[in-house]
């Protein structure tokens, strides 16, 4: 599942902030693989008694890699995270038994993500004044700067 969601956040959200055409092709792949995975994470690495996975009482190392695979999808749109994570009750479970878990770490681990949803709420508006820049008052950097 390894940069499965970034590369479906990168092409759906981040690309198009920037004013770049997403790939269609990869979007296209990385949400078949997403929805084909949720549903295999939910029935079977989750289905024991313990929070985490494989019933475990503790986060282990394959818990903090995976949450942090599917909390680039914070950077979506809600529409499209409620999409993709809704009926995951499970998941969307484990993800706040892992961030309690580990708190405060996890909020400041993933304390980025945060900046750049809150950045992406506002995309319309800075698309309309500043042509798709991400950064407000910043001129845009050339394509390779930017990657």
């Amino acid at each position: 599942m390894l940069l499965i969601s970034d590369t479906y956040v990168t092409n759906t959200t981040i690309l198009p902030a920037l004013g770049y055409p997403p790939n269609q092709q990869a979007v296209d792949e990385a949400e078949k693989f997403l929805v084909s995975s949720l549903p295999e994470i939910e029935s079977f690495w989750l289905k024991g008694d313990g929070p985490f996975l494989l019933g475990g009482n503790q986060p282990s190392i394959a818990d903090l890699s995976l949450v942090c695979e599917l909390m680039q999808l914070e950077v979506l749109d809600e529409k499209d995270r409620h999409r993709l994570l809704g009926p995951y009750k499970k998941v969307q479970q484990w993800i706040e038994h892992t961030r309690n878990a580990t708190s405060p770490h996890f909020d400041n681990v993933h304390n980025i993500l945060m900046k750049v949803k809150e950045k992406l709420k506002n995309k319309p508006l800075m698309e309309a004044n500043h042509g798709g820049v991400f950064d407000i008052g910043k001129k845009p950097l050339p394509l390779r700067s930017r990657i």
